[in-house]
């Protein structure tokens, strides 16, 4: 089996990912060489997407998803359209079924080149997002940051996309807190004793929303998709906006924005773009790596 692998540094509206082609072989992306090429400015990123060989009957591929600290992923939507686009590119599909430890996700490219995406159902029961306490309505929890009688942020909405999430609900511009200070405090609050995904969510129409998000085991992050879904999902199930949102990225304002769509059945729905960047080859063991030489020439091995 060869040392090294393909991959592909891609990102979904800002969202740096890296797509590793893990098919024809039983071994994984170890949490050392994702350490190694976080580590690295030209690899740095927010989530890897693994892509291994199918393990269920009827779908395209089993996506195992790492963060940048090494941890595992349950779910990246952002992550789930650059691999879509990375396939589409080279089998000519258009549909695909993928499986990952947070279930099966549905996804297609478009005609435009946008990328669908069948986040599932969302969950809000207290125990299954989960929460350390319980909460019959998880709408609103009782969580805040600041003075008692004049918090910076409070009451968030929580809830479940596969990964935990809160939504804190501002009435000014996202960018104008300080969430790196704010974002590994509430990501390691006791009530989340899985972690959480952490955005600030700003209403700026009954369609139209303006998120900055702090993500589990990556931090500070350009975008996140399942974030994205779930700033949608709150929005609408606390009456804030209808269920179909644009969602514009705070902190990538000159991108494509998300659009989120909580249907009827219940399942979420997000349509938006992704990127290719450049290619190159990886060990999987330890993250060492070099650039593709037709694309770089005289790159040299990392």
């Amino acid at each position: 089996m060869s040392a090294t692998v393909e991959f592909a540094r891609m990102n979904g509206l800002g969202n740096k990912i890296l797509v590793v082609d893990m098919r024809g072989r039983t071994d994984k992306v170890t949490p050392e060489a994702a350490i190694a090429l976080n580590a690295d400015a030209a690899t740095q990123f927010d989530q890897i997407m693994a892509i291994h060989d199918p393990k269920a009957e009827g779908t395209d591929a089993w996506i195992d998803i790492l963060n940048c600290d090494g941890t595992k992923a349950q779910a990246c939507g952002n992550g789930t359209r650059c691999v879509v686009q990375a396939l589409a590119a080279e089998t000519g599909k258009k549909v695909f079924t993928f499986q990952t430890v947070a279930g099966i996700l549905n996804a297609v490219e478009l005609e435009d080149g946008t990328i669908s995406v069948d986040m599932g159902k969302p969950v809000f029961d207290w125990d299954r997002i989960p929460l350390a306490e319980e909460f019959f309505d998880t709408s609103r929890i009782e969580l805040q940051i600041g003075p008692i009688d004049n918090p910076v942020l409070h009451s968030p909405s929580a809830m479940s996309m596969g990964n935990p999430h809160a939504i804190f609900w501002v009435d000014r511009d996202p960018m104008s807190f300080d969430l790196e200070r704010f974002g590994p405090m509430l990501e390691n609050h006791p009530m989340f004793p899985e972690k959480a995904n952490i955005t600030l969510a700003q209403v700026t129409s009954d369609s139209s929303l303006r998120t900055r998000t702090w993500e589990r085991g990556a931090g500070l992050t350009l975008a996140c998709g399942s974030a994205a879904c779930a700033a949608g999902v709150s929005a609408a199930r606390t009456g804030r906006t209808g269920r179909k949102v644009t969602i514009d990225v705070a902190s990538a304002p000159s991108r494509q924005p998300l659009i989120i769509e909580w249907r009827d059945n219940d399942h979420v729905v997000m349509t938006g773009p992704a990127e290719w960047e450049w290619s190159g080859v990886v060990d999987p063991t330890t993250g060492a790596w070099s650039r593709d030489e037709a694309e770089v020439p005289g790159a040299e091995a990392r």
